[in-house]
């Protein structure tokens, strides 16, 4: 390909809302061009690196036993009402309405499709294990897109299902995806690593993300050097010790606070209690039902957790209002002890257990974290405004529903595996694999018969990529103070021959042409920069493009028999002329 005949419009600044590096150089390097907010067109270049991660993603699927299909964009609306998640999902889901006022959502993701595929076309064990997976656009109504590529209402994903006969050959499947993504990664030339995850709205009971730190990230990860442990901060466990026991005390006693409503002050004199002595008090509405959470003044509820050990699929925290039906005081005074308003005057009393009642609040559960199991003379609201309660037993005065993990883990607290520090770094998901057992299959009586003729559920794994921000990963991952550096794998050319002189009589042209020529007829993938510019623009839009090797014909090297071959990491080479396709050749199997 020549430059002049295709379209490379290189940027010396990026547009204002470019917020993060590899949005910017995406932009400035000619890639991509936004339509609108989180909608973008894929230029020449651009397309030429996702055609590639793309053909990286379809070898290591084929070569892991995958078989690609494509399902529809388009859904109807039945199927996700069917799954639940028409309501789960309703925030991320685009509607579209036809001529006969019949509602479609249009796909985020194709559980619901491929499910209702086995359903209809398996039948018997003989069939399985299958593994379907495709390579197609997909859309989410994101409120905020942003970042480019990562936060995208358009985007390209690669989802695969499968289906197995056992729980153990589900596993198998999983082990299959989980090795293939790091193999996908790695040739797209991501320093990527695995992590245990939250399953979210998708739902499973084994999940792992794989992530490619970054400063930018959205995610962040809690990882142990020592012994290898990583999750995602959603799913992270510590080894950080429970609540010191101390024996039973005294009966609680209330004293005033008057205007102290935060665990700070309440540390402060004159009360001086330590954050670690207090119970914090949280009041939450989890799919429509108001729930109380306990957890430790010094540690901070993580709302993910909460919502996977419940069960619950919608969190919310309470109302103001809510909040003063619920327990009769303001957010500061707020505890466990006291749950039927005795603090209260009758007429007030009554008028709260009435409020409760007529809302179904009567019977409200309370969670707290396993940090605060057994722990006695700890501090909490009184329910009343300006009053709290000291002395506290869990055991003793509060009656808990259940114990959970509840609790965001920080930087520093010791591995729950092997003892030593916690370190937090942030970084972007590329790929996800999820264990989802029947969920799906029981909806939509996905079975088989087993070898003895009895109808069986099949057990089911899913396993997404997201394409584009692989895309973009790599460049926020591969890049200097001049542009991006692609790795071979996914460069839109992997060699850019730079003419100096660019008339058709010149000696650099002719022999850019010939080079152009000879690395073509070997395979090698070639843009001959054919524009007539100074060369100073030419070598920078090469860097900032970021074409793995740079190949420069001027006057002067020509004049002693050289040629200037410039890797996009490395020094420039001054190689003789007869020997500069057998270096470009050298630098290529070395997978520069």
């Amino acid at each position: 390909m020549k430059w002049t005949q295709t379209l490379i419009p290189t940027l010396r600044e990026a547009p204002a809302d470019a917020e993060i590096l590899s949005h910017k150089l995406l932009l400035r390097a000619g890639l991509i061009r936004k339509l609108a907010g989180g909608v973008y067109t894929f230029l020449p270049l651009g397309l030429r690196a996702l055609r590639k991660v793309e053909n990286i993603i379809r070898e290591e699927m084929n070569r892991a036993g995958a078989i690609e299909v494509l399902m529809p964009a388009l859904q109807p609306k039945e199927i996700w009402e069917q799954s639940g998640r028409a309501e789960t999902a309703k925030d991320v889901l685009f509607k579209v309405r036809d001529g006969s006022n019949r509602e479609w959502f249009l796909s985020p993701t194709a559980e619901e499709v491929i499910t209702t595929l086995a359903a209809n076309e398996i039948n018997s064990y003989r069939q399985l294990p299958k593994n379907f997976y495709q390579v197609s656009t997909k859309f989410r109504d994101e409120i905020r897109p942003r970042f480019g590529l990562m936060r995208a209402k358009e985007f390209i994903m690669k989802d695969a299902y499968s289906f197995d006969t056992t729980d153990e050959g589900a596993m198998a499947s999983y082990k299959k995806m989980y090795d293939a993504y790091t193999r996908i990664f790695a040739r797209c030339g991501l320093q990527a690593f695995p992590v245990e995850a939250d399953t979210g709205v998708i739902g499973g009971n084994y999940s792992h993300e794989f992530m490619v730190p970054a400063e930018t990230g959205e995610n962040e990860v809690v990882f142990c050097e020592a012994c290898g442990y990583a999750a995602n901060i959603e799913k992270a466990t510590s080894g950080i010790p429970k609540t010191a026991a101390r024996e039973i005390g005294a009966a609680i006693e209330k004293f005033a606070t008057p205007g102290v409503v935060t665990i700070e002050a309440l540390s402060k004199e004159p009360y001086k209690v330590p954050a670690n002595r207090q119970i914090k008090t949280l009041v939450y509405i989890a799919d429509s039902k108001p729930v109380i959470i306990l957890i430790r003044g010094d540690d901070q509820l993580n709302e993910t957790k909460f919502a996977a050990k419940t069960g619950a699929v919608q969190i919310r925290p309470a109302t103001p209002e809510e909040i003063i039906i619920l327990l009769g005081a303001s957010p500061g005074s707020l505890g466990a002890v006291n749950l039927d308003f005795f603090n209260h005057s009758e007429d007030s009393r009554k008028i709260l257990l009435e409020t409760r009642k007529t809302r179904g609040w009567e019977n409200v559960k309370i969670f707290a974290d396993e940090r605060l199991q057994g722990a006695n003379e700890m501090t909490t609201g009184a329910n009343e405004d300006g009053f709290h309660f000291k002395n506290v037993s869990i055991e003793r005065d509060i009656k808990v529903s259940a114990w959970f993990d509840l609790r965001t883990v920080s930087a520093g607290e010791p591995c729950g595996k092997c003892g030593k520090v916690l370190k937090i770094r942030r970084a972007i998901e590329v790929g996800h694999v999820f264990k989802l057992g029947t969920k799906y299959t029981e909806k939509f009586n996905a079975t088989f018969l087993d070898v003895d003729g009895q109808r069986k559920l099949s057990v089911m794994g899913c396993y997404g990529i997201g394409v584009t921000r692989t895309l973009q990963a790599v460049i926020e991952q591969c890049n200097d103070k001049d542009g991006v550096i692609w790795p071979l794998s996914v460069a839109p050319y992997q060699v850019c021959i730079t003419p100096l002189a660019v008339a058709p009589e010149s000696e650099a042209m002719k022999l850019a042409e010939n080079f152009y020529a000879e690395l073509t007829a070997k395979g090698i993938e070639v843009i001959l920069d054919d524009r007539d510019d100074r060369p100073g623009v030419k070598f920078k839009d090469a860097d900032l493009v970021g074409f793995p090797i740079r190949i420069g014909l001027g006057e002067k090297s020509l004049a002693k028999g050289e040629v200037e071959i410039k890797p996009r990491n490395a020094a420039v080479q001054f190689v003789k002329t007869e020997n500069a396709i057998e270096a470009v050749l050298e630098l290529i199997n070395q997978k520069i």
